[in-house]
């Protein structure tokens, strides 16, 4: 499939499939009239891809993690970097729980001056 298709399949925008590509995410053959041309697989990838950057990792991070080898059953990835940076990754968005709720607390606090 051509790249529009594959943006339309899957939501991406023609730029981001690009990126993807040119990050190595991605892979297309070129056409004898230099057209990108993509598999049917393509349109899973372009959605993982989408999944972790919609989890907060970088297209570096999400490199790491799509070049695990999977279990079959569930295509999680089985190495020892994609865990740590899931662990990063967590811990992270537990700092900004906490600052958030810090915050929540204190305009909670300062709304009862007016109450």
């Amino acid at each position: 499939m051509l790249i529009r298709e594959l943006s339309l399949r899957t939501g991406a925008s023609i730029r981001s499939v690009r990126h993807y590509e040119s990050k190595g995410l991605l892979e297309a053959r070129r056409l004898a009239n230099g057209y990108r041309e993509y598999d049917e697989d393509a349109i899973a990838k372009v959605k993982t891809i989408q999944l972790y950057l919609n989890l907060g990792f970088s297209t570096d991070n999400i490199a790491q993690i799509i070049n695990c080898p999977t279990l079959p059953q569930n295509d999680r990835p089985l190495c020892k970097e994609a865990y740590k940076l899931y662990k990063v990754k967590l811990d992270e968005v537990n700092k900004q729980l906490e600052i958030l709720h810090s915050i929540q607390l204190r305009l909670q606090e300062r709304m009862k001056e007016f109450e």
